[in-house]
């Protein structure tokens, strides 16, 4: 079925400008800069970024996007989920409170470490497991009774990572999923047959492609993530690994009509010259426009 480009809803997101909530990440872009830059792209919508990127006010949130053209359309969130003595409750209530004040409906969950980063993580045991999936329908749920949809992102250096790890949430909870082409190949998941075989699951979507040699060298521990993340692991889409185009059309065919998020994580080591970040933004979705043309 042809999928006509027109009627993606796409959006960017602040890690493709290098802006992260991990520390010492790199060069920091300031907010203007970024949403300025996807108002000349012509985008309309863009994830939020880390706490203290956008204004925390309600009012002062709204009032900033709208200012570039732009609304929310949520964002991600990292919680501790698998600790039976930490309640990742009070941490979503306040993102579900952000969400609300810019009229986003969409929360990515991350099953986080505890730790600074995505360079280190433990297995889990049994208790762990049975916390975090019971954690994961909780929030959910709440996250729902509350009109924010819940979509679980399997990342590199969660306690989410790897095929038999997705395979394990999908199987034990109902959460549904934040299909990150990028993190889950690097995971060993194939992301198009994921969409395919789960289309009901799929919530939320981040396009990236991914050079095959620098995810070849994180999966053999050659490479931490941030360190991939610096030599380029991220390539604009079309560039890589990922077949970025059957990924589209197969949710498209699966009925997905949710958001594809444009993002390319990015550390800067200094201010930008001339386009910088934007540039590749416009390859990428220039490369989504074409694709399926």
């Amino acid at each position: 079925m042809p999928v006509n480009p027109a009627s993606l809803k796409v959006a960017g997101a602040p890690i493709s400008w290098g802006v992260s909530e991990v520390p010492g990440w790199g060069h920091q872009l300031p907010v203007d800069r970024v949403l300025a830059d996807m108002r000349a792209l012509g985008l309309t919508a863009t994830e939020f970024g880390p706490v203290g990127f956008l204004p925390t006010g309600p009012q002062a949130l709204a009032d900033r996007l709208r200012a570039y053209g732009l609304h929310g359309v949520g964002g991600f969130c990292g919680v501790v989920a698998h600790d039976p003595s930490h309640d990742p409750l009070p941490r979503v209530e306040v993102f579900i409170d952000s969400c609300l004040a810019a009229g986003a409906d969409v929360m990515v969950l991350a099953a986080v470490t505890g730790l600074e980063g995505y360079d280190a993580r433990a297995e889990l045991d049994e208790l762990g497991w049975k916390t975090l999936l019971a954690n994961l329908d909780r929030l959910a749920g709440r996250a729902g009774e509350r009109g924010v949809v819940a979509a679980l992102h399997p990342h590199l250096g969660t306690m989410v990572e790897t095929s038999s790890e997705v395979d394990r949430v999908i199987a034990g909870s109902t959460i549904g999923l934040c299909v990150d082409t990028g993190h889950l190949a690097v995971g060993g998941t194939d992301p198009v047959a994921l969409a395919g075989e789960h289309a009901e699951r799929v919530r939320h979507v981040h396009l990236k492609d991914v050079d095959a040699e620098l995810a070849a060298q994180v999966a053999d521990g050659r490479l931490t993530f941030a360190e991939a993340v610096r030599a380029g692991l991220w390539v604009p889409l079309g560039q890589g690994s990922v077949d970025i185009a059957a990924m589209i059309r197969t949710l498209h065919e699966g009925g997905y009509a949710g958001w594809y998020v444009l993002e390319q994580d990015l550390m800067l080591d200094a201010e930008p010259i001339g386009r910088g970040p934007a540039a590749d933004v416009e390859k990428c979705l220039a490369f989504v426009r074409a694709a399926l043309a």
